[in-house]
């Protein structure tokens, strides 16, 4: 607790200093053995305290060169979030629902260039048997070794996963949409307008390899995302 609250501390004070200008952006910051000599603490310790600024998206560890700047906005990355599902499951029974699961056609789909099947799933999410979102996700050939029943229990990530393939980072597009008369049906309302999400994960080179669309029914439960800055 000690040594975690130390190197928590001396990030602050780096951090501190990056937000004062005193390591501008573009420019490196102290070498580890000068960090240390500063703060008179352990190479642990600062090594720990970089660790963690690097993946506030404040410094960026270059081999051979040292530790560079790359951001000084306050709120440069908000260090923990609270997702939509966590939240949902605090005010009740979440439950999840496959309503289809099937490998499509590409043409028509983002992958249309891949010219294998993807992999097409659709879920229904209910909050205490309410319905209330439609999930559609689109995967590229995922090298399934079982069938598709087997998917089922599986959630869509481990799906990628098993496959070999990591989402680094996603896109989330939110828009309203009118609702059609299938949506209205599966979602048990008679709600004219509803939030569609648009999601598109990439892997760590870039590629496309997630594609899902979301109906939410926020009528029924607001969408929201609780962060800790």
């Amino acid at each position: 607790m000690i040594s975690g609250t130390l190197y928590q501390k001396t990030a602050a004070d780096i951090k501190k200093n990056i937000l004062a200008g005193k390591y501008e952006v573009g420019t490196l910051i102290p070498t580890e053995n000068e960090l240390e000599t500063m703060y008179g603490v352990s190479k642990i310790t600062i090594r720990k305290a970089v660790e963690l600024l690097v993946a506030e998206g404040y410094l960026e560890k270059k081999s051979g060169i040292g530790t560079k700047v790359i951001s000084n906005n306050l709120f440069n990355k908000l260090s923990k979030a609270k997702s939509y599902s966590s939240i949902v499951n605090e005010y009740g029974d979440l439950s999840k629902t496959i309503l289809k699961i099937k490998l499509v056609d590409p043409q028509g789909t983002p992958f249309a260039a891949s010219g294998q099947p993807v992999l097409y799933i659709k879920r229904l999410y209910a909050l205490n048997q309410t319905p209330f979102i439609i999930f559609e996700h689109y995967l590229p050939n995922v090298g399934i070794q079982s069938g598709l029943k087997d998917l089922r229990h599986q959630s869509l990530y481990k799906i990628l996963k098993d496959s070999g393939q990591d989402v680094h980072n996603f896109n989330d597009q939110f828009r309203a949409v009118k609702l059609s008369a299938a949506d209205q049906k599966t979602l048990a309302t008679t709600e004219e307008i509803g939030l569609k999400r648009i999601r598109q994960g990439y892997d760590r080179l870039g590629n496309l390899i997630e594609y899902s669309l979301a109906i939410y029914d926020t009528n029924k439960f607001p969408y929201e995302i609780e962060y800790e800055i």
